[in-house]
């Protein structure tokens, strides 16, 4: 042993890695064999954006997918673990601008350095299936999917108000507004009347909702719970209220039809349509500025219930429906145009909201709901539960909402006034951007023949070489510019005469919603994928993502595959079976930041550690959806760690193959049960657990090799083996080079999972401890199955318990089998 110990050599991280990434390349380690031969799993890790090299973010996200690809694949699967870039959008324009560079350039030299890193960062990805968005023969299929949508009535044009960032200067999707402002840059968002590309998502939103139900317990239930509220299914009524001086009424919705009774004013939006087109003549100088200050405060702040309510009477009355009362009609900030119609009934006794504005204008307010507090009108707090109606004609004397809100609507129908409803919190998906790196949208813009699709044969619309102009944001798309002018003039593909292509490009929301598709058929040059090879591996076993896409992203992958079912292309509802949302890698108790100080390197850190010890550490540094604070983990003693298993493996002196059942019993109950344990875990995706196991069984093997078992033993080599497979999931660099060390051919990928033998999980004995009046007095070794009669008899035939009664006589007896037994005397 003196002799072997002397010439083990310590393990060298770089080595091994230039080792083993030169050799999963040339070998197609990852690459799956999709013969049928193995059961297929799909693990997808969220795109990476070409921002810049990887950073401490993307050792948590990816690691963790890896984690579950390795897994799968130790287990037998046929696993396609893919890699992609999201590589259209803003972050790469800006910087490009910034930098003097093409987008493209920027973008592609950026995809590079990643892909690099990805490689040395030991990951188990089939290189094979790269894609790229930004590259033509992919958004030719983003194009060819928009013109699908288009045909099924799912893509339309409309003149809307719309987010716009004035940083950027681009529209932005409501979920792209954060407090706001815009989620990519921080600056505050205003609102612009434009002519904008929408996705009828709200088509699919009962079943964006609905389907669910097939999630729970796959998916995070904080998930689950922001997409919910964010489609926001309401049920009541829509109410029609009668406008001075407008033919057509206007219709409002309401979860509180019952409360109509206590509507004492009417409220709209100043910036809705509907406010323009009522306002007389008279009230038009003063809301025309009101509505000036209206445009420079963003929701956020408009829908505070701390904020003091402003607005302006527009000069007209509406006409309740259930009793006839002219109600003054306002324009209020508080009210959003594009919630329902942008107008509201104000019922102020039984909403806050509609209190404060009461009571800043000094307007009735009616309680018709006595839910036994006290008066909103003396108190100017407004009660929302249910209760008696009072003051409520056709409602009087009932106490139950349900039969309440029947009795209304009924009444409203038979009048012809109102009805039933079930509205949405969702809005349909705008997808036009006025930036260049994008995917062009595929429509041709006639004067004779109007909105004209791009044939197919005539896919992909490409952007056009636009290296040394001028992209700076100016409002509208630099597509739409003089550079641009030989790419945007065509003929009409319907009449032949003088066209313009649109220069919007889209989301690059757009693009990700259906990638996932594509890495089954890469290089498919018939359609966007191979029906067949989806079918063969999706929906995907598990995805893996930060929390922060819980609404964007993964809203618009779900509707994205609701519409490619119903054209027939997949036959599956919902593409990601399993979902896991990793945390954030923080550093002193706050998020990373150049202006703080507190960014960690992570090329520096693999240069100073090894990629095995910060994968480890990253791993074991608390569960996947937990935050990581850096300033807290210590990739040395990963380090130290990981030299002490690959200690154990060059100790092992056996043969390959040799049998273990004559080993040391105890290192093999250990052995198994940790393998028990793990496989528990790993399910679980409890992977800092599993890691503490592994140390574990290192020091448990390190203790019988130094002990009286040595290195010759069979269980020590099984246990050495069990380390090197557990560990390969989390230090594939290491763990290689055990497994060559140990005498097996490469790759450790392919080890297989151990077997357990569930005959060394079955404990012989176990300790019961006897008490009497407290104190122990012996400790019994006796059967895991020992029954409360045979504790008590083995007990009080212990010498030591004799000794303790001295002649007295038993009480009672406590027996918490097989474990305990507590013994009171007399």
């Amino acid at each position: 042993m003196t002799e072997q110990v002397a010439q083990r050599q310590a393990y060298d991280p770089a080595a091994a890695q230039q080792k083993w990434q030169k050799f999963w390349e040339q070998n197609q380690t990852f690459a799956p064999l999709d013969d049928g031969s193995k059961e297929r799993r799909y693990v997808l890790d969220m795109f990476p954006y070409p921002s810049g090299d990887l950073h401490m973010g993307h050792a948590e996200a990816f690691v963790m997918g890896d984690v579950v690809a390795r897994n799968l694949r130790q287990r037998g699967y046929d696993v396609l673990h893919p890699i992609g870039w999201d590589s259209f959008g803003l972050p790469a324009e800006n910087a490009a601008i910034k930098h003097g560079k093409s987008p493209a350039e920027w973008t592609y030299a950026n995809i590079e350095t990643q892909a690099n890193s990805f490689k040395r960062y030991g990951l188990s990805l089939d290189w094979n299936r790269r894609l790229h968005t930004s590259d033509p023969e992919y958004y030719h299929w983003t194009q060819w999917l928009f013109l699908r949508f288009r045909e099924r009535g799912l893509a339309y044009r409309k003149d809307s108000a719309v987010n716009w960032c004035p940083n950027d200067q681009t529209v932005l999707a409501n979920e792209q507004v954060v407090n706001g402002r815009c989620e990519r840059c921080g600056a505050v968002v205003t609102k612009r009347k434009l002519n904008q590309w929408y996705f009828k998502i709200t088509e699919y939103a009962d079943r964006l909702l609905d389907d669910m139900q097939g999630l729970e317990g796959r998916w995070p239930d904080r998930v689950l719970a922001m997409q919910r509220n964010w489609i926001g299914r309401s049920q009541g009524a829509y109410v029609d209220f009668t406008i001075t001086g407008r033919d057509e009424p206007v219709t409002v919705f309401t979860t509180r039809p019952d409360t109509l009774y206590g509507a004492t004013f009417f409220v709209v939006a100043p910036d809705a349509d509907l406010a323009e087109e009522i306002v007389t003549a008279e009230q038009r100088p003063e809301f025309e500025e009101y509505l000036e200050k209206t445009k420079q405060t963003n929701e956020i702040e408009r829908q505070s219930t701390e904020r003091e309510k402003t607005g302006v009477f527009l000069g007209v009355h509406a006409t309740n429906p259930v009793n006839g009362e002219q109600l003054p009609v306002y324009a209020a900030d508080y009210v959003l145009a594009d919630y329902g119609t942008g107008a509201v009934m104000a019922v102020p006794a039984h909403d806050q909201r509609d209190l404060d504005f009461a009571k800043a204008f000094d307007l009735p307010v009616r309680r018709v709901v006595d839910t036994g507090e006290a008066d909103p009108a003396e108190t100017f707090v407004a009660t929302a539960g249910d209760g008696r109606y009072v003051n409520s004609e056709a409602l009087e004397g009932l106490a139950n909402k349900t039969d309440g809100v029947a009795k209304i609507v009924d009444l409203l129908a038979a009048r012809g006034t109102g009805r039933e409803a079930i509205t949405y919190r969702l809005r349909d998906w705008l997808l036009s951007r006025q930036r260049f790196w994008g995917c062009p949208i595929p429509i041709i813009h006639c004067p004779v023949d109007g909105e004209v699709p791009v044939p197919d044969d005539q896919l992909p619309v490409r952007l056009p070489d636009l290296r040394g102009a001028d992209l700076r944001p100016k409002g509208t798309s630099p597509l739409a510019g003089p550079e641009a002018t030989e790419w945007r003039e065509v003929e009409c593909p319907t009449c032949g005469g003088p066209a313009t292509r649109d220069t919007d490009t889209m989301d690059t929301f757009v693009d990700s919603s259906w990638y996932f598709f594509r890495y089954c058929s890469p290089q498919d040059t018939e359609g966007p994928f191979e029906v067949a090879d989806v079918r063969r591996w999706m929906p995907v076993f598990q995805y893996v993502g930060g929390v922060e896409h819980a609404i964007l992203h993964l809203l618009y992958m779900r509707f994205f595959t609701k519409v490619l079912h119903d054209m027939g292309m997949v036959d599956f509802v919902e593409p990601m079976e399993r979902l896991l949302n990793q945390g954030q890698v923080i550093n002193e108790g706050k998020a990373m930041s150049k202006s703080l100080g507190n960014g960690v390197d992570l090329g520096a850190q693999i240069d100073e550690y090894g990629v095995d010890a910060i994968r480890t550490t990253v791993v074991f540094a608390g569960p996947p959806e937990d935050d990581i604070d850096w300033a807290d983990v210590s990739p040395s003693a990963t380090v130290r760690f990981l030299q002490r298993a690959y200690r154990v493996a060059q100790d092992v002196t056996s043969e390959v193959g040799t049998d273990p059942a004559g080993g040391d019993v105890a290192l093999r109950r250990t052995t198994h049960q940790t393998l028990a344990d793990i496989g528990n875990l790993l399910d679980a995706q409890r992977f800092n657990v599993v890691v503490a196991r592994l140390m574990e069984l290192v020091n448990a093997t390190r203790k019988a090799i130094d002990g009286e078992v040595g290195g010759a033993d069979p269980a020590v080599r099984e246990a050495a083996e069990a380390i090197t497979i557990g560990l390969s999931l989390f230090a594939p660099y290491v763990t290689e080079e055990m497994w060559e060390i140990l005498g097996h051919q490469p790759s450790v990928a392919d080890a297989g999972w151990p077997a357990v033998d569930e005959s060394l999980l079955v404990q012989e004995s176990v300790t019961c401890v006897v008490q009497v009046q407290g104190k122990v007095r012996a400790k019994l070794e006796v059967a895991p199955d020992s029954t409360d009669e045979q504790l008590e008899q083995a007990a009080l035939a212990d010498p030591g318990v004799q000794r303790a009664l001295n002649g007295r006589e038993v009480r009672k007896v406590i027996v918490r089998a097989p474990k305990l037994v507590s013994i009171v005397p007399a």
